[in-house]
C-alpha cells in the first residue's frame, strides 16, 4: 500500500527538544515554569498587539474560562457560529447556557453578519439578550470582524473569538485573536503549530488572563493551606508542553508559508476543473491556510464524497468540511438563524491534505487522484 498522506500531521522544527531538555535539566516539570512564561511572551510578541496571554491545556479550556469570566451561566444564551468544530459550542453547554447558531456567509464561510443582526434583534424581542458572540476564523480565514464588531458594539455584547485555526492570519494587518475582548488559540496535534495538546487564552485586559490563570489552577485562595472560594479547573499548560510550543514558534512563519504554498499549488493544478472552486481571500485578508479546502459541484454522479473515497482508497486522508452545529443531534433543539449556506458548504466541501511537511510528491499524488476522478 502507498505511504499514508495525512490531512494535517504534526511538524517539528528541530528546536523543540532544547526547551524540553532544559525543563528536565532544571526539574521544571510541573504545570508552571520558565517555558510557560516564555511561550506566553512569544505569543504576545507575535500577535503584535497590546494583549495578554495565558497558556492552557486546550483551546476548549480557553473558551470555557472566557465564558465564565464573561458571566455566562445557566439559562443564558450565547451566539455561536454554526459551521465549526463542536469545541466552539460545547463550553456554552458546560455552563448550562444555550448556543444560538448563526449561518455562514459565502465570502469567508464564517459567521454571517446579516444573520447575526437578525438573531440579536429576535433574541432581544424574546427577552433573551445574548451574553456573548462567538465567531470562528474557519480554516484560517478571518471572519468579517469589522461588521461583526460593529453589530456587537451597537448592542453592547462582548465578542469572544475562536481563533483556534487561525494563528498567523490577519485582516487589514490585525492578527486574528486580537479583535475580541478575549480569544482562544489551539495547539492540538493537527494545528498550524502544536504542543501535542494545548491552547491559550488571549485577552485585551490583564485582569482577564489573571482570572483565567487563577481558575485554571484550581482557584486556590491566598492562604498557607488549601482554601477555595470559587470552583476551579485543572487547565494550566505544563512547562514541558510549553517547551514544545517555544520551539514551534521558531518555525511558525515557515509553517504558514508552506501551507499557503500548498493551497497555491492545488489552485494552480486544479482550477481548470469546472467542478471545483476555492475559497479566495477577500481584499485585506490573509489566511494561514491551515487547511486547503475545495467545493465540488455535484456533476455526472461525482460528488465531494466520490473524491474523498477515491483518496481514501489510495491511503490519503481528506475530510468533509465541518458539519454545522445546528445539524448535530446534541444541538438539534438550539435556535438557528440562516439560509442554508453552511449546510450547502458541508454537502459539497472537502479538506485536502494540507500539512506544512507535505512533499511535492505528496501534493502531486493528491492532485493526480482528484483529476482522475473528475475526468471520469
Amino acid at each position: 500500500m502507498n505511504e499514508k498522506i495525512w490531512l494535517s500531521s504534526p511538524h517539528m522544527g528541530g528546536g523543540e527538544q532544547k526547551y524540553v531538555q532544559e525543563a528536565f535539566d532544571t526539574n521544571w516539570v510541573a504545570p508552571l515554569g520558565p517555558n510557560v512564561n516564555g511561550f506566553e511572551e512569544d505569543l504576545k510578541l507575535y500577535l503584535k498587539d497590546d494583549v495578554f496571554v495565558a497558556a492552557l491545556s486546550s483551546g476548549t479550556a480557553a473558551l470555557h474560562l472566557a465564558l465564565i469570566i464573561l458571566g455566562v451561566g445557566p439559562g443564558d444564551e450565547v451566539i455561536c457560529q454554526s459551521m465549526t468544530f463542536s469545541a466552539s459550542a460545547n463550553p456554552i453547554a458546560y455552563l448550562g447556557a444555550t448556543p444560538v447558531f448563526i449561518d455562514s456567509e459565502k465570502d469567508t464561510w464564517n459567521m454571517c453578519p446579516k444573520q447575526l443582526l437578525i438573531a440579536i434583534k429576535d433574541r432581544i424581542a424574546k427577552g433573551k439578550k445574548p451574553k456573548a458572540i462567538l465567531p470562528v476564523h474557519l480554516y484560517g480565514m478571518p471572519a468579517q470582524m469589522d461588521q461583526i464588531l460593529a453589530i456587537a458594539n451597537e448592542y453592547d455584547i462582548p465578542v469572544l473569538e475562536d481563533a483556534a485555526e487561525a494563528l498567523g492570519s490577519y485582516m487589514d494587518g490585525q492578527r486574528c485573536g486580537t479583535f475580541g475582548i478575549m480569544a482562544c488559540l489551539s495547539f492540538n496535534g493537527n494545528k498550524i503549530i502544536t504542543t501535542s495538546g494545548g491552547g491559550a487564552l488571549v485577552a485585551q485586559a490583564k485582569a482577564h488572563t489573571d482570572k483565567a490563570v487563577f481558575l485554571a489552577t484550581q482557584a486556590r485562595d491566598q492562604a498557607p493551606h488549601y482554601q477555595h472560594s470559587h470552583i476551579g479547573y485543572n487547565y494550566r499548560m505544563s512547562n514541558i508542553v510549553a517547551g514544545i510550543g517555544r520551539g514551534q514558534m521558531e518555525v511558525l512563519d515557515e509553517h504558514i508559508n508552506n501551507r499557503r504554498n500548498n493551497f497555491a499549488y492545488y489552485k494552480e493544478k486544479l482550477s481548470d476543473m469546472d467542478a471545483i472552486s476555492f475559497l479566495e481571500e477577500p481584499k485585506g485578508y490573509f489566511s494561514n491556510r491551515w487547511l486547503s479546502c475545495i467545493l465540488v459541484e455535484p456533476k455526472d454522479g461525482i460528488t465531494r464524497e466520490t473524491i474523498r473515497l477515491a483518496l481514501e482508497s489510495e491511503n490519503i486522508e481528506s475530510r468533509p468540511l465541518w458539519k454545522p452545529m445546528h445539524l448535530q443531534p446534541i444541538f438539534e433543539t438550539s435556535p438557528f438563524y440562516g439560509d442554508g449556506t453552511a449546510e450547502l458548504l458541508f454537502e459539497n466541501g472537502l479538506c485536502l491534505p494540507s500539512g506544512s511537511n507535505l512533499t511535492q510528491e505528496d501534493l502531486d499524488r493528491v492532485i493526480r487522484i482528484v483529476r482522475a476522478v473528475l475526468q471520469g
